[in-house]
């Protein structure tokens, strides 16, 4: 079991960070959107050599449908992404980063913060791939579990290696071949997403936390812990800790999750499942403990110091929100000149400063300690070897696995 201390962020960070919350500026807004459906100049990073260390060949998934690409005489690209999940400089006008792509390559990113719910974003742009119309979208940014279904139902394209030598050799280990992408044919990480297990030391008043075991069985906790709405994430700890995998578990594996949850529920011990407003119960201490996300408590520690987290023995959870590139799209090769922008380290690191999440790019912590030191180290930000070892994912479900997976975590949450 390992812990942190809120000790990490230097008073320049901190102080960016307490302003960007005052402005609604921090990633807590986007996260909770997210999960609510089931400043300085870059320093550009060299090509990374092409080893043995790259990506896997692809495995068996299907393409989707290619389309005549635009992106020679028409130098733009049009990006969809999450609301604050980009750097912003001080004027709160410009994208540091992407001013840096377009004057190095000509390429005009239309930056649009036009996806505030998974499932409601593919609402929005199934029809037209159903119909193989383009969205108007060139890259788009979806959480994992909804990219396994793009990719399923054939609507996104595959990706040509040969325009991503940095994202081929730079790409960290831990996100290599997720089982609904094998090779990351169709998918390249924009932002990791660690679950861990979150505390406030006032409120613990002495009672020690490693485990969701104590969450939900320690009486000296009772009516005082978080768990979250998200599926994945409570069901996926709670898996680790009976010592199943979620990458492999059964129905039966399943049910018996659900059925120790429903034990801590009845008996008084969970006080409520929440989406990011875990983070204001966190802070004034009405919850002692909580599991939560690690971009949420990089953010928290900057004006809290009780705030603390604890990687458990048994492991912690981790997904990703992904850049593909849909069909139809009208300038492939731009989009993708983009993605391999971002796993340059220099702007990898610009961007892991200012979203607090976790960087896919091995090889930016160099980089980033230019920035800022503790930031580069900080594991919720730069997982190091230890942590990555820890990190386990939730497996692909089919669509029959989702719709019933998710109403018995309903019942359960009084969804």
């Amino acid at each position: 079991m390992e812990q942190y201390e809120p000790d990490r962020l230097s008073p320049a960070v901190a102080a960016a960070m307490r302003r960007s919350l005052r402005n609604g500026r921090a990633a807590m807004t986007r996260r909770s959107l997210l999960r609510a459906s089931a400043g300085g100049a870059l320093t550009l990073g060299g090509l990374g050599a092409l080893s043995a260390c790259g990506i896997p060949a692809a495995g068996k998934t299907s393409g989707g449908v290619s389309a005549d690409d635009h992106s020679a005489k028409e130098k733009e690209v049009n990006f969809s992404n999450w609301p604050e999940y980009i750097d912003v400089d001080d004027s709160g006008k410009h994208h540091p980063t992407l001013d840096a792509f377009r004057k190095r390559t000509g390429i005009t990113v239309k930056y649009t913060e036009d996806i505030n719910d998974n499932d409601e974003f593919f609402g929005k742009i199934q029809p037209q791939l159903a119909a193989g119309q383009d969205t108007g979208r060139d890259l788009i940014v979806l959480t994992d579990w909804l990219a396994a279904r793009m990719i399923r139902l054939g609507y996104v394209q595959k990706l040509d290696a040969s325009n991503l030598p940095h994202a081929f050799a730079n790409l960290s280990d831990q996100f290599r071949s997720p089982d609904w992408d094998p090779g990351r044919a169709y998918s390249y990480v924009w932002q990791g997403i660690s679950t861990v297990i979150a505390y406030n030391k006032q409120a613990l008043d002495g009672v020690e936390v490693k485990s969701v075991s104590d969450l939900l069985d320690n009486p000296k906790l009772k009516g005082r812990v978080g768990l979250l709405t998200e599926m994945r994430d409570t069901v996926g700890m709670t898996m680790l800790d009976m010592g199943k995998d979620p990458a492999k578990f059964t129905d039966d594996d399943y049910d018996a999750v659900i059925a120790r949850l429903q034990k801590a529920v009845d008996k008084g011990q969970i006080r409520r499942f929440t989406g990011n407003d875990y983070t204001s119960d966190l802070t004034k201490g009405d919850f002692a403990a909580c599991v939560a996300w690690g971009g949420d408590i990089v953010q928290l520690q900057a004006d809290n110091p009780h705030v603390g987290y604890v990687i458990p023995d048994s492991g912690y959870m981790t997904s990703t929100d992904n850049m593909m590139i849909p069909n139809k799209a009208r300038h492939k090769t731009n989009a993708e000149r983009l993605i391999d922008y971002y796993y340059e380290p220099g702007p990898a690191a610009e961007l892991a400063a200012y979203v607090n999440y976790v960087s896919p790019v091995a090889g930016v912590v160099p980089y980033l300690a230019k920035i800022d030191k503790s930031a580069a180290s900080n594991p919720l930000i730069v997982p190091d070897r230890a942590m990555q070892a820890k990190s386990h994912a939730f497996r692909a479900l089919s669509s029959k696995e989702e719709t019933a997976y998710q109403q018995k975590f309903a019942k359960l949450t009084g969804a």
